[in-house]
């Protein structure tokens, strides 16, 4: 089974994650957009599994400080690959990699399903 976590450390919603696993005993490799950086490659198989919509958070900090005209660019997939791999903050977080499959965010109760925690 393969398992990864991908976020910003700083970033509460990846905090809340990370303690959740972490109290639940799950040891899973954590990857730091920022430091580490993204392929296109792994944004191009989340765009298909979730679409531009869903990974592309446009409630944060992030979003709010880009131009008009940079908004508009994430209006295909390559747009987004672009802007995502420019300032990967922009990437919806934290990204759960469980088994080919991922989940988006952090809700306790998605989490406990996919662990198999009650």
């Amino acid at each position: 089974m393969r398992m990864k976590l991908y976020g910003i450390p700083n970033c509460n919603t990846v905090k809340k994650a990370r303690t959740w696993l972490s109290e639940h005993g799950i040891d899973l490799p954590f990857h730091d957009f920022k430091k580490q950086g993204i392929s296109e490659e792994l944004l191009k198989s989340w765009l298909k599994e979730v679409g531009r919509d869903k990974l592309v958070n446009r409630q944060g900090t992030t979003w709010r400080q880009l131009t008009d005209d940079a908004k508009a660019a994430v209006g295909d997939d390559a747009g987004a690959i672009r802007l995502m791999l420019e300032k990967p903050s922009v990437i919806k977080r934290p990204v759960l990699e469980k088994d080919g499959k991922i989940t988006l965010g952090f809700d306790e109760a998605v989490y406990q399903s996919l662990f198999g925690i009650k």
